[in-house]
Formats: structure tokens, sequence, C-alpha cells
């Protein structure tokens, strides 16, 4: 009955079975696990009309205009600009680092010519970058690598930033300017209704049929098309025949708090203080004006479904094996669990829109 089948609800496989459907003209089922679509993009309104992002932040930004356009024929989009602060010794710095975190961190004056001039004098010089604390210290020196990053990086994935490759923090900036902007991108906005809202308006196509909280695994046997497309974990695909590969997973504890602000702006990272990496609370994203608020106190763990690939040398030789194994096999494995790597939002859109249908 079906020409396509893809397992998996999130942004990868909403875009794909949209494609399918409209450009192919293909009947395709979508198979989720979950009891909602939208993978970790997933979010609601609460009891306050707070729109909550049950899985952490997602804050869309990206400067491709095939992706901006794609997407905009299903979301109006609201404008926002994403800052972070970092809670260190009992104040607030902008996150990335920029003149500001620098100036009121060792209480001078520097302007941005001689912030540059401090981070070079600062910076360890090393022949080769090998891990995350060599990405860091080559730029600002050990002061702020230990201050700002080292815990910070423990607490995230579970081990030190010597044993972390350096493409980990490759996207985190170093400014000399005040620009407190966490991304810079072109377009940077939030769905006005939601990430919800916008992959429910993908889904509505008379080619495509979902098919929540089912495991496909459970039902493979009974449902036949002549393409699968899988967006879950490579490994769990092929039952794990070389081991499990290791993923950091992120747990959430949601709280509400009888007042109108929690924090000065949606994310807060905590790298010295607390268990937890960081908070987000809610209602900056769209400037929800409510009495009450509502936050997120994100842990790292080992335990719990996969978020983040971890891609050590290792771990990518292991994937490897499964590759092997992918290509041996008529499926097509998409998105960040299927292809065992870390994708931004615009990235997982951008990828399905260019995978070979």
């Amino acid at each position: 009955m079906f020409d396509a089948i893809i397992v998996g609800a999130g942004l990868t496989g909403i875009v794909l079975a949209r494609r399918l459907a409209e450009e192919k003209g293909q009947r395709v089922l979508v198979v989720e696990k979950r009891n909602h679509i939208g993978g970790d993009c997933y979010d609601y309104r609460d009891k306050n009309g707070i729109l909550i992002h049950q899985y952490g932040p997602h804050i869309f930004r990206t400067s491709d205009e095939a992706v901006y356009s794609f997407l905009s024929r299903f979301t109006s989009w609201t404008d926002y600009q994403h800052k972070v602060l970092c809670y260190v010794g009992g104040s607030f710095y902008p996150m990335p680092i920029n003149l500001d975190t620098v100036n009121r961190y060792l209480g001078t004056n520097f302007t941005s010519e001689s912030v540059a001039s401090y981070f070079d004098k600062v910076r360890i010089r090393k022949s080769k970058i090998e891990n995350v604390r060599d990405v860091i210290e080559t730029q600002v020196g050990s002061e702020f690598y230990h201050a700002f990053f080292e815990t910070y990086t423990t607490k995230q994935w579970g081990t030190s930033p010597e044993n972390l490759p350096p493409e980990i923090v490759a996207r985190i900036p170093i400014r000399t300017n005040r620009d407190d902007r966490y991304f810079t991108n072109k377009y940077q906005a939030i769905p006005t209704a939601g990430y919800t809202a916008m992959m429910q308006n993908m889904l509505n196509h008379d080619n495509i049929c979902v098919m929540l909280g089912q495991d496909y695994f459970s039902i493979k046997d009974e449902v036949k098309a002549e393409k699968v497309y899988f967006t879950g974990s490579i490994d769990r695909y092929f039952d794990y025949a070389y081991g499990a590969l290791p993923y950091r997973c992120v747990h959430f504890q949601i709280e509400e708090y009888a007042r109108k602000q929690y924090q000065p702006v949606a994310v807060v990272n905590y790298p010295n203080d607390y268990a937890y990496t960081r908070v987000t609370e809610f209602k900056h994203f769209l400037k929800d004006d409510t009495a009450n608020t509502v936050i997120a106190k994100e842990y790292s763990s080992d335990t719990g479904n996969p978020s983040y690939p971890i891609p050590t040398k290792e771990n990518l030789a292991q994937y490897q094996s499964y590759l092997e194994l992918a290509k041996a096999s008529k499926v097509t494995f998409a998105g960040r669990l299927g292809t065992y790597k870390y994708y931004s939002m615009d990235q997982i859109v951008k990828a399905a829109l260019t995978t070979a249908l």
C-alpha cells in the first residue's frame, strides 16, 4: 500500500516524507515510536500559555536561502536573536566570550584592539590541535578555559576535554567586539506557532500517513514498501551487531515559578556550579506574557534516549563498521542518529532536501 516507509517523525523524516509525497507523488508511511511528531523539536503550549520545548531549547538559524524558503512554506516566523549567559563565580557573563566577558571577568578596560593583543599574549601555542582543550587554550589561554569551558564540557560529555575531538567546540566563536548574540546567521527565528505546528503542516498531504506510538521493528514484517528511510539509531537497525554506539543523553527537570521572570535571557550555562549544565526559560523565545514562568534544568548522562553522538576516533571506527552494513542494504539512513553525526536544524533540513530519493 505504500511506496516508501520512513522510520522516525522527527525533522529529517518529516522533510523526507513531504518531498516524497510532493515531488514523487509517492504514498508514504511515517512510523514513530513516540506518541507525538517532531522528534526532539517537539513543543507544546502549557497551561500558562508558554510554548515549552520538551527536549531542550531549539533555536532555528540559517544563512541558507533554500532551507529558509522551504520551511517558510509551512510557518510564519517570530524573529529571535539568541543570547546566552554563563554563570561563573556568582556573576553572569556573555557567552560566547566577547569584549564584555573579558572586561567584566578580569576587571579590565580593554578595547577591541587591545583585547585581541591580550588573547594573543595568553593563548597557548600548539603545533597540533588534538582535542577540545587545545581548541580553547590556543584561542583564549588557560584562565578562561578553566573558568568557562573545562567543567562544563566534562559535565556535558561525561569525560575530560582532553578526550574529546576538537570539532565538538569548533562552532564556538571568540569575539573581540561586544556582539553578544550566540549566532550570527542571516535568519534567526522561532516558528510563530511552534515547531510541532510547522511539522504538522508539512505532514498535511494526502499521500502521507503517520503511525504514532509504534515501534517499527514490531511491525517490520507486516508493512512493506519498495524503499525504507531510517532515521533512528543505525546500531539499533542492525541489532547492535558491533555493539551499541555511544551517545550522550539529556534529561530535563521542568519547574514552574509564580513570578514573571526567572533569568535575564533564555539560556544560562552553569559550568562550575550545580549538577545541571544549563537552565532554559522558555517564555523568552516568543516573549510570552504570563504571570508565571517555566524553566528546564538540563542534565547530561550516559543513559536515556540518545541525543548527541560522541565522535571519538574509537566511536567513529565503530560507526564505520555499521556504515559498511548500511551500504550493503537497501535502506537509506538519515538524520543525527542514522548517520551518527551532530546536526543543527538547518543542517538537518539541508541534508533531507538534498538526499537522493
